[in-house]
């Protein structure tokens, strides 16, 4: 009985176990096709994204940079501003000491005359009280000057703030 019911047996599951395995062969090969299509369109895909993240960084970085410039630029327009606005507070410094320099030039030449005219007409107690006069004068000149060229810092200095 055994080796009756086995050698039926085989030819009954032989058919159907060949529709089976090329059954099974047909779905692997649709598979390994959808596989390697699937595989090959995420390539696609992350070769696309990665594409398009590389634009953007570029774009962005490219904007940075120019930005950069452009505070590059200002910086040393604003630098070359300073330094000719320096150089003018200087000269006008330089221009004014002269100014002052003259002032007392002449304010002691006209000391000295005066001096010498009072001392040849009177002598006595003149020459104290022309001293006195002449620190006291010369106290008012300085506090003068000094006046002048506050002012003067003041205004270039609010000149340069604005």
């Amino acid at each position: 009985w055994a080796g009756d019911r086995a050698t039926p047996g085989v030819r009954l599951w032989s058919p159907s176990a060949v529709d089976l395995s090329g059954a099974l062969l047909a779905k692997r090969k649709r598979f390994q096709t959808f596989s390697s299509t699937s595989v090959k369109a995420c390539r696609q895909k992350v070769a696309r994204v990665l594409q398009s993240q590389q634009k953007e960084f570029s774009a962005q970085l490219d904007a940075v940079y120019h930005q950069w410039q452009s505070d590059v630029q200002t910086s040393r327009e604003q630098g070359e501003k300073l330094k000719a606005m320096f150089q003018h507070q200087q000269k006008m410094f330089q221009h004014m000491r002269a100014a002052q320099g003259q002032r007392l030039k002449s304010l002691k030449c006209l000391l000295d005359q005066y001096i010498q005219v009072t001392m040849l007409t009177r002598h006595g107690s003149l020459p104290n009280e022309l001293r006195q006069e002449m620190v006291q004068l010369h106290e008012k000149l300085l506090l003068s000057t000094q006046q002048q060229e506050m002012a003067s810092v003041r205004r270039s200095l609010q000149s340069m703030l604005l």
